[in-house]
């Protein structure tokens, strides 16, 4: 049971966070007019990629180190609680239809299971064996990269999360929204966008969440770039699993190799609408067991693979 002694200490370390400040001029904020406040809101969320940007080296370190590890079969593993744990498990959800990644490569982990995603499960966040113990039921190896995510950079799941990792030999990666964070401490990597107090107070889904989504993005969008899933920026490992992908499909083909419809459909037919593999076919001059055999060799990477099938 919490005693008030808990709830004293809590508060004061909260009122230590920039991401839990109070701002007295938004204290009257309910009296304007919407339109005002919609451009308050407007103007406070145009700082947050300026703050992302500072970050940049950071970001891009723990993107390479992570790329390193998944090229030898390492998983990406997010873990969050409340808002942060939504973005990492909707970050790791969209890497199967994007990069045709199979869905044990990306996980998303949220404190409380998937019933958090849509009802707030009580006490789960503060628990640090809770992270360990779901880290263990998808079988953490030393391979993996876990990426802790929280706003204020203390939520026990995240940190619990970063350090059973790390004590496995995993890599890690912290990504808060305030400096000098326990939860960038905890990782090898840590990571800190520091986008200031909150329109409303303590609310972390505004700015903090938007500055998460936008390093999140970077994180999958750029692995999967040194991975070999795109060629220049076509979505070339896009898994057509309907009507839109498979026009997308399409499009991409035909944008990368400038081949008409007939071409087009007769190189997806042949490689069994892997849109890589009829890329390659076309640009390449090689047959569909060709084109899969090159692409092997090639760890997925199309222009390496097309460098190998062009004559020298």
């Amino acid at each position: 049971m919490t005693s008030p002694t808990d709830y004293a200490h809590l508060r004061a370390e909260l009122d230590t966070l920039t991401t839990e400040a109070f701002r007295p001029e938004l204290a009257e904020i309910d009296r304007r007019s919407t339109l005002d406040i919609a451009r308050t809101m407007n103007a406070e969320d145009a700082t947050v990629p300026a703050a992302v940007a500072e970050r940049l080296p950071e970001i891009a370190a723990a993107i390479d180190a992570l790329a390193a590890r998944m090229a030898h079969g390492g998983r990406l593993i997010y873990a969050g609680a409340g808002t942060a744990g939504r973005l990492g498990v909707l970050d790791a959800s969209e890497c199967p239809p994007t990069f045709n990644t199979d869905p044990s490569e990306v996980l998303g982990l949220i404190a409380g299971g998937p019933t958090a995603m849509v009802t707030a499960v009580e006490g789960a966040e503060d628990s640090k064996e809770l992270a360990a113990e779901d880290l263990t039921a998808v079988k953490l190896t030393d391979e993996d990269t876990v990426v802790g995510i929280s706003a204020s950079g203390r939520t026990p799941y995240a940190i619990g999360a970063v350090e059973h990792a790390r004590s496995l030999g995993a890599l890690t990666i912290g990504l808060s929204c305030n400096a000098g964070s326990a939860l960038a401490a905890a990782a090898e990597h840590g990571i800190e966008i520091v986008v200031g107090p909150e329109l409303l107070t303590g609310s972390t889904r505004l700015k903090a969440g938007t500055a998460q989504k936008l390093v999140l993005n970077m994180i999958s969008t750029l692995t999967m770039i040194r991975l070999g899933k795109t060629y220049g920026n076509l979505m070339v490992d896009v898994r057509a699993s309907n009507k839109k992908l498979r026009a997308r499909s399409r499009r991409i083909v035909a944008l990368a190799t400038g081949a008409g419809d007939r071409e087009i459909e007769t190189a997806l037919s042949s490689t069994d609408g892997e849109v890589k593999n009829a890329i390659l076919t076309l640009l390449g001059g090689v047959d569909a067991p060709t084109a899969a055999r090159l692409l092997d060799a090639a760890d997925g990477h199309l222009r390496a693979a097309l460098e190998a099938a062009r004559p020298h």
